[in-house]
């Protein structure tokens, strides 16, 4: 809506300026009407840069900087070879010509190269200097979708467990609204838990919020734009995606896998611990129940079917490390069989 605001009073100045310029210098325009086409004429040029300012949307600084680059590398490296007499004994109509050809082709092929270079490409131009700041570095933590979906960021952040400026990608939103839009009930519940765990981090005041408008169009997969994202902003990528966490560490990227966050930071239990459990239902094998523990962790319970839904006192035999996780195995407390335990 500012932005608009922003517009708006630029258009109006434009036709303002239009105006003015008319009444300076009247033989711009000429005729009886010279402030009214004034006028119009300033209310065009304002009209056309606002769709200038349209088509940019997804054009960012780095990449207008880099263009900007591109085509002077381009033109420079178009004069020297204008320069270099190859076509001094052409005529003159056929050297414009051959200057033109020579100018443009450059100048694109500069800015096409140095928009598809990163920031350690230029390293190879100037190869002793490296640009650093002087102040420490923004903590920039850039999410993905489905760790957006997932929900558990938004505890740590209000835990004061994660802190730095949070960066969600205009691309990764318009996944979201998406999967949100979808005609699958449990991907549009998927999806509207994910634009409300944003709502509630954009609402927390412990971090900044940033909607990054950056995109990289010559990729098609949102993985592969997280990844050059990650590494051109110098972010550290929180995921729960087990093939997105193996690409990043591939190429050297930054990243948080939650899943590997909530295996951590899961109690450990020693054998001959006391657990207060709740049977909730029987195990595979004969007189085994199941329970679980606030974090999950699943409990298997020897000799614990006559106990489905009571809670007991259980004593801990051993654990098993699985892919899926930590299977815990227990034993009902022999004197305590019949004991109904409060937690």
């Amino acid at each position: 809506m500012a932005l608009w605001v922003i517009r708006i009073f630029f258009l109006c100045l434009c036709t303002v300026g239009g105006y003015a310029i008319s009444q300076v210098r009247p033989e711009f325009v000429g005729g009886s009407h010279g402030g009214l086409i004034g006028m119009i004429i300033g209310f065009g040029f304002g009209g056309l840069m606002i769709a200038v300012d349209e088509m940019l949307k997804g054009f960012s600084l780095r990449a207008f900087s880099a263009t900007t680059f591109g085509l002077l590398l381009g033109i420079a490296v178009a004069a020297l070879i204008d320069r270099s007499g190859l076509f001094d004994t052409v005529d003159e109509p056929t050297r414009l010509l051959v200057r033109l050809s020579l100018f443009l082709s450059f100048s694109y092929i500069g800015m096409v190269l140095a928009m598809r270079s990163n920031k350690e490409d230029f390293s190879l131009i100037i190869p002793y200097v490296r640009f650093a700041p002087r102040n420490k570095p923004d903590n920039l933590l850039l999410l993905d979708t489905s760790v957006i979906i997932d929900g558990r960021i938004a505890d740590l952040i209000q835990a004061n467990f994660v802190e730095g400026i949070i960066v969600v990608p205009r691309f990764v939103l318009h996944e979201l609204q998406q999967i949100a839009d979808s005609s699958d009930p449990i991907k549009r519940a998927r999806g509207r838990r994910g634009l409300e765990i944003l709502n509630n981090i954009q609402r927390n005041p412990r971090n900044e919020f940033k909607i990054h408008d950056g995109d990289f169009t010559d990729e098609k997969d949102v993985d592969a734009k997280l990844i050059r994202l990650a590494r051109n902003l110098g972010a550290k990528l929180f995921t729960n995606d087990y093939n997105l966490s193996k690409v990043a560490e591939l190429q050297n990227v930054n990243f948080v896998n939650m899943h590997d966050v909530a295996k951590s930071l899961r109690s450990i239990l020693l054998p001959g611990e006391l657990l207060s459990l709740r049977i909730v239902r029987e195990g595979k094998d004969k007189g085994q129940g199941i329970g679980y523990l606030p974090d999950g962790t699943m409990v298997v319970v020897n000799n614990g079917q006559p106990h489905v839904g009571k809670q007991v006192l259980v004593h801990v035999q051993s654990s098993l490390q699985t892919g899926a996780g930590v299977i815990v195995f227990a034993e009902v407390r022999q004197h305590a069989a019949t004991e109904t335990v409060t937690t």
